[in-house]
This record gives structure tokens, C-alpha cells and sequence, in this order.
């Protein structure tokens, strides 16, 4: 097992991304919509794998927030979604408040790992 995937931040992403996929799967949304919240989502998951790859803490912070930029692009999109009525108050609130948690998470790693 890689060290990524025993951290809590990952593993809540993991299952975002699932619930995502899900919750794209079964919507009425045009492809463009579809395409680019699946790639924001993808790209919290994937930068949070690479960035824990990399040797020096100014690589893994810079991975760090490009993750905590795509839970931001994805708030971005779930508010969109709540504008044009495609998602329900529930499932934008459980998508909100678990990319919060996401957000929170990934601002400690980047505090620990120090400013540029």
C-alpha cells in the first residue's frame, strides 16, 4: 500500500468521487457539465496522489493546492448546478459540506508543509 492511501483526506476523496460518478450517472446534465465536474473531481483525488510522490515539501505543498484549487472549481460547479435546478438542496448540501471537509483538510497539509 502506498502512504497516500491511508490518509483520511484521500480516502474521503476516494469516496466523493464515487459518490460523484454516481450522482453524474443518473443526472440530466449536458456532456460539457459532466465532463468538467468528473475532471475536477478526478484531478482532487489524482493531485493528492501525485503530490505525495514528490521528494521536497515545496513539490508536495504546490500538488497540495492544485487539489484544494479542484474541490474550489467543483463548489464552483455545485453552485451552477443549484442555479440551473439540476441538483436537489440535500445533494448539494452533502456535496458541499464533504468538499469542505476536503478543503479543510488540505489547507492543514498545506500549512504544515510551509509557504513558498
Amino acid at each position: 500500500m502506498f502512504e497516500f492511501q491511508k490518509l483520511d483526506v484521500y480516502l474521503k476523496t476516494r469516496k466523493y468521487c464515487k459518490d460523484i460518478k454516481l450522482f453524474i450517472a443518473k443526472s440530466k446534465l449536458d456532456f460539457i457539465l459532466k465532463d468538467q465536474l468528473s475532471r475536477a473531481s478526478t484531478s482532487i483525488l489524482l493531485n493528492l496522489a501525485e503530490g505525495s510522490a514528490r521528494f521536497s515539501k515545496k513539490d508536495r505543498r504546490h500538488f497540495m493546492v492544485m487539489a484544494r484549487g479542484s474541490v474550489f472549481e467543483c463548489v464552483g460547479i455545485m453552485d451552477h448546478l443549484v442555479d440551473i435546478e439540476k441538483i436537489s438542496k440535500e445533494g448539494y448540501d452533502y456535496f458541499y459540506n464533504t468538499l469542505e471537509e476536503i478543503s479543510k483538510m488540505l489547507y492543514a497539509i498545506i500549512k504544515k508543509l510551509g509557504d513558498d
